[in-house]
Order: structure tokens, then sequence, then C-alpha cells
């Protein structure tokens, strides 16, 4: 069954937004949203985390969880998502000293 699923990227490269814009809508810049199976949803996320170079990306979808939904995150970021007794919660890590 299709479920809908948001993709925020930061910095990824062309062709990974051209791969999202087949089958997602842009509703803002790296903002993508719409309704696919789990199976394009897991190709998509694959495609974006093989190429995601300096960039970064976040995916959230429902689940059958408490929360109901489930957030997939790949690049450095300082945000990282925790599990806390099965929620997922962000931690921010320390900004970087120089």
């Amino acid at each position: 069954m299709a479920s809908m699923i948001v993709i925020s990227t930061t910095a990824v490269p062309d062709h990974v937004r051209g791969a999202l814009s087949r089958w997602l809508i842009e509703p803002a810049p790296g903002l993508y949203v719409g309704t696919v199976s789990a199976r394009v949803r897991d190709e998509l996320w694959s495609a974006v985390t093989d190429c995601i170079a300096d960039g970064a990306a976040v995916c959230v979808h429902p689940a059958d969880n408490e929360q109901g939904f489930v957030i997939r995150t790949a690049g450095e970021r300082r945000r990282h998502v925790a599990d806390f007794d099965g929620l997922q919660l962000i931690r921010f890590l320390p900004p970087p000293t120089t």
C-alpha cells in the first residue's frame, strides 16, 4: 500500500534532485513530498544515500510504531536521531570547535 513520505535535502548533487522529482513533488527547494510504495521509497532513499556527497538528507515516513513514523538521516548533520526506549528523538551535537 502506498503511503506519504517527506524527504528534505541539503546540498545534494543535481542528479539526486532529478531522481527525487520524478516520483515526488518539490513544494520548496530541497523538500520533496509524495505518496509512493515502500519499495519505491526504499529505492529512492538508497539513491539519495549512495550519492549524498557533502550534503545531508532526512526522510520521514509512516511506520507501525508508537510515534506512527520513522526518521532516516544521511550525511553529516548536527542533529542525530537517538532511540530512547523505542521513541526516535533528536539529539543535538555540540558545535565544532576550531
